[in-house]
């Protein structure tokens, strides 16, 4: 029988909003957080934190917290630093990236507000919270590094002298003919970004238990990460253990948005801890350590600039890129990634082959940045959708004819950017078009006008944008790092006629679970119902990388169909073992053996099996039924499954307020195969909301002495629903040719393009004053202080 592509299947379930298996456990609140978890002779560990952005260690006295109820011990850096080793984020193919060694606990110098200098270990977590209070450290308070714009001068403190300087990484790149595009241009537009720290606010915070064995010799670790196999590998290698001396358990997660797929100091001194005193060990952040620990993203300054012609062709784009990321290159994905995907993504959606860039990434006292969810793109969307429109404004060109005219093609593809990324299939005019149809666009300008003309100010702003999904070997295993480009799926038809599946991903709260049971039952034949998907155990799953950089679906997806392939035509081996037929005769509907031609049903799963496991004495010598199947999967013909989109936001701003309030979002993206519509759009909506925060509310703010100023959801302001417009989301479907079920991801497309259309929709709003904004957040005093108001 000939084999159908996976939407062709009978009784396809891809393609369908299925529900969540986990649906009903997760609303009757019975999730399974690390937060719950209780282990018998489970201790609790709270962290000492410099109060200093930068200050030496000069003595700790522990005397009276040790003598505080219930404490079991008082750890300090030099203590700790016996048990698990220092580490260093660097990638080996980005060339010259540097950092400094880290140790779990400070070593005789604190480089951040918020660093962990001791660790109080104690019965309970109030008990260790208030043990630590005692804890007298004596410091020298140093000079901080805090603002980037003045952290290579000859005249600022170097944080590790052992570095000659505080650069970390300078990339540039020059393709075309930049200069003589400048010089021949009708017009140049030019502009200095301005991006604010921000960062993920989860639901759950941070939370670790460690639980070290000594009668098995091993350790156990309960985590909220990403990704359970490179956790494993880390803890082994900095606490000196063997890999298979570690096992990692994820279960539910309350939100990771990149947050938890980094190895954080405070959750590595855990573990190290349980080692060193041979019982369990749990540590939950609270709010306030989360602000001062998790990692920030998107502290960028960036001159730009763009050549274009009096026909609205695009003909340069230029870009000095600089960013802060505190005092070490995070663990062990790096955090010049972030500024490395902003290089190579400015510019990306359009045809223009003359660009030339600089990225340099610097250290500084502040909280470690890393990847969040985006990972540069938001910022070189708004990089380049903010000059597009410049360039429009400056020409008097609609923003969506200038978008026309230098968009690539939709039948260019496949082709490369100047920056060498090279793109399958990508769909940026049949999105455009998709998206001016609903969003109704001639209406809402006529809507702008008619409002203008009433003293109210609407803008509206577009944003196009390609995104990175489905990464391969070449994003970090090329670099070095022990983290799996790959995912795996073991497939089990069990005695009573049901699937157990084990997959490599993990599910995070975006229905990774749902998918991966949706392409399973499809590519067995099954009922959604017989499928059952374990995930997050290092003891039990396929090795594999997890779930980070939308890639759940396109990679683990592939997985789990190739494994469910290869488990069908067991099943239908055996199938004609026991009917005495041939294989290709036969098919598997609904979980029951079938005539091919006829669909007469001839054997259920669960007869099957049963005759499988405990009759195998009734089949023919010689045959042995194999009812297991593992496979794995990894892009090979691209390094990247890119994917496209374009974003519009309609928006009103006060002038006098310097408010801007929301009014519609729409969103067209191309995923490449949808899955499972409402969990893409659950995904993109999410996505989009993030961006929105970002455009709008977040911002971690610092003084100049590194202190953050707030620290706190009272201080710091997240998107809640009564700032949301409705988001409305289209679909493109171009599927890679990389994979058969030719899914891309679409985990991070919402936050790639929000507050570049937002920005440019404030923008829109406030021609009439003459003003351009290229400042995010955008928030009121941002939007006054352009209006001159104050």
């Amino acid at each position: 029988m000939t084999a159908l592509s996976p939407l062709d299947r009978p009784n396809s379930y891809i393609g369908r909003s299925v529900p969540r298996p986990n649906l009903t456990r997760l609303l009757q609140g019975r999730g399974q957080y690390v937060s719950d978890l209780v282990l018998p002779r489970m201790v609790h560990v709270a962290f000492v934190r410099s109060p200093y952005a930068h200050a030496r260690i000069q003595r700790i006295d522990r005397q009276a917290a040790c003598a505080m109820p219930g404490v079991v011990a008082v750890v300090t850096g030099p203590e700790l630093a016996a048990v698990c080793s220092p580490w260093v984020g660097v990638l080996s193919h980005m060339k010259g990236l540097k950092s400094a060694p880290q140790h779990a606990i400070a070593v005789d110098v604190a480089c951040w507000q918020g660093e962990a200098v001791a660790a109080v270990v104690a019965s309970t977590r109030a008990e260790a919270e208030d043990a630590a209070e005692h804890v007298v450290v004596d410091y020298e308070e140093l000079e901080p590094v805090t603002d980037m714009r003045t952290a290579l001068d000859a005249a600022t403190p170097v944080i590790h002298a052992s570095l000659g300087d505080n650069l970390a990484f300078e990339r540039r790149l020059d393709a075309g003919a930049v200069d003589d595009a400048f010089a021949r241009a009708d017009a140049v537009a030019e502009t200095e970004f301005v991006f604010g720290r921000h960062t993920g606010v989860t639901l759950e915070p941070r939370s670790v238990v460690a639980d070290w064995r000594p009668g098995d010799d091993r350790l156990t670790v309960y985590q909220g990460t990403q990704a359970p196999h490179m956790i494993q590998n880390i803890v082994a290698l900095h606490l000196g253990l063997a890999e298979q001396q570690v096992r990692v358990v994820c279960k539910d997660v309350g939100g990771s948005f990149g947050i938890k797929v980094h190895v954080y100091p405070d959750e590595m001194a855990t573990a190290a801890l349980s080692k060193m005193l041979r019982r369990p060990v749990k540590y939950v952040a609270d709010r306030l350590e989360s602000f001062v620990t998790d990692i920030h993203a998107r502290d960028h300054r960036v001159k730009g600039r763009v050549a274009v012609r009096n026909d609205g062709v695009i003909t340069a784009f230029e870009i000095d890129d600089l960013t802060g990321i505190g005092p070490y290159s995070m663990y062990p994905r790096t955090s010049a990634i972030e500024a490395n995907q902003v290089l190579n993504l400015v510019g990306g959606p359009y045809t223009t082959p003359n660009y030339r860039a600089r990225t340099r990434v610097v250290f500084q006292n502040k909280t470690p940045m890393s990847q969040y969810r985006g990972v540069g793109h938001p910022i070189a969307c708004s990089i380049t959708e903010g000059l597009v429109d410049l360039a429009a404004r400056t020409i008097g060109m609609d923003p969506v004819e200038i978008r026309r005219r230098n968009l690539v093609p939709d039948d260019a593809y496949p082709c490369a950017s100047p920056t060498g990324m090279r793109f399958e299939s990508l769909s940026h005019h049949a999105a455009l078009d998709k998206l001016l149809t609903m969003m109704d666009y001639d209406a809402l300008r006529a809507d702008q006008a008619t409002s203008r003309a009433s003293g109210i100010h609407r803008g509206i702003g577009f944003a196009s944008f390609v995104e990175v999904t489905n990464p391969s070997a070449a994003f970090y295993g090329i670099g070095g790092a022990g983290i799996s480009s790959q995912d795996g799926v073991a497939l089990r038809l069990d005695a009573a006629g049901t699937i157990t599946c084990q997959t490599s991903v993990t599910e995070q709260g975006q229905g990774a679970e749902a998918v991966t049971a949706q392409v399973v039952a499809t590519a067995l034949g099954v009922k959604l119902a017989d499928v059952r998907v374990m995930s997050g155990d290092t003891d039990v799953t396929p090795y594999g990388g997890g779930t980070w950089a939308s890639r759940a679906a396109g990679i683990g997806g592939e997985a789990a169909w190739q494994a469910g392939k290869q488990l069908r035509r067991n099943i239908l081996d055996v199938a004609a073992s026991i009917l005495q037929t041939q294989a290709e005769a036969m098919d598997i509907r609904e979980s029951r053996i079938v005539d091919a031609d006829t669909l007469t049903e001839r054997l259920t799963l669960a007869e099957l099996a049963r005759i499988a496991y405990f009759r195998p004495d009734t089949l023919p010598p010689g045959f042995q039924a194999e009812l297991m199947a593992v496979r794995h999967y990894v892009p090979r013909t691209y390094p990247f499954a890119f994917t496209n989109g374009i974003q519009s936001s309609y928006l009103e701003v006060d002038p006098d307020t310097g408010m801007a309030r929301l009014l519609g979002h729409w969103v067209v993206e191309d995923c490449g195969t949808i899955l499972n519509p409402q969990l893409v759009d659950e995904q993109i909506r999410g996505g989009v909301v993030q961006g929105l925060g970002a455009a709008l509310f977040e911002h971690c703010r610092y003084d100049e002495r590194g202190q953050m100023l707030n620290a706190s959801m009272a201080d710091y302001l997240v998107p809640m629903a009564a700032e949301m417009p409705d988001i409305a989301v289209g679909h493109i479907v171009s599927p890679t040719a990389d994979s058969e079920l030719g899914a891309k991801g679409a985990g991070e497309a919402g936050t790639a393009g929000a507050a570049a259309a937002v920005a440019n929709a404030v923008n829109d709003a406030l021609a009439p004053f003459g003003v351009t904004i290229s400042e995010i957040p955008l928030t009121p005093d941002v939007i006054l202080r352009a209006l001159g108001r104050i």
